[in-house]
């Protein structure tokens, strides 16, 4: 054979056995699940073995709205997942019922849902008093003071709001909407939730507001 040839051949063998060890490489990398197979979408699972977990800010009464509604996504899809409550609707109501994280009882208590002491609950540290507000059927409303419940942090407020309504049978026909955020807060006002004649419209006006229809999950 004609030396030429024979290094032509050589070198095409060369880079086919460099090709093949690049492979299995990278199918070794790949069973190892390294940082380059792992870190495919953003997510406190996205990061260097043995690295610390990625801590999320917590909603708070220091944030913007874009940040606050960034904030509290994630523990309204944690509360879609484990009790079904949709996304859209926690998060309107943590909006609605904390003045954006900026009332007392949610950044002295952590409760960001108006959660009443009707018991501690499993989620709860305790009870606190505070000023509120309460409406008649008829629309009249008047000051009055009431017992909530307070948290060690805003992740156990939005657990124990999704708990609390999966759990009650009250609000059982507002889980037969779960796919329609709208229908589902009007079931959850008729069934008791709030004593606002315009809870309703309130809570739906703010969902359309800020779209936050975009961060629903599917049942």
């Amino acid at each position: 054979m004609f030396p030429g040839i024979r290094r032509t051949l050589a070198t095409a063998l060369a880079a086919t056995l460099v090709s093949l060890a690049v492979g299995a490489g990278l199918a070794t990398a790949a069973q190892a699940d390294v940082p380059l197979f792992s870190c495919r979408s953003h997510g406190p699972d996205c990061r260097q073995a043995g690295a610390p977990p990625v801590i999320l800010p917590e909603p708070n009464g220091t944030m913007g709205q874009d940040e606050f509604i960034a904030a509290a996504v994630p523990g309204a899809q944690q509360s879609r997942r484990e009790h079904g409550v949709p996304v859209s609707v926690t998060l309107a109501q943590a909006i609605l019922e904390s003045g954006w994280g900026k009332s007392a009882l949610s950044t002295v208590d952590k409760n960001f849902f108006g959660m009443k002491c009707n018991g501690q609950g499993k989620y709860a540290l305790g009870c606190r008093s505070h000023a509120t507000s309460e409406c008649t059927a008829a629309g009249a409303c008047f000051s009055a003071t009431a017992s909530f419940r307070m948290y060690g942090g805003a992740a156990d407020s939005f657990r124990d709001h999704g708990y609390t309504l999966a759990s009650l049978a009250r609000y059982s026909v507002a889980f037969q909407y779960g796919n329609d955020p709208n229908r589902f807060v009007a079931e959850m006002h008729k069934a008791g939730y709030a004593t606002d004649p315009q809870y309703t419209v309130k809570l739906t006006g703010v969902m359309v507001k800020y779209n936050l229809y975009q961060y629903d999950l599917p049942a």
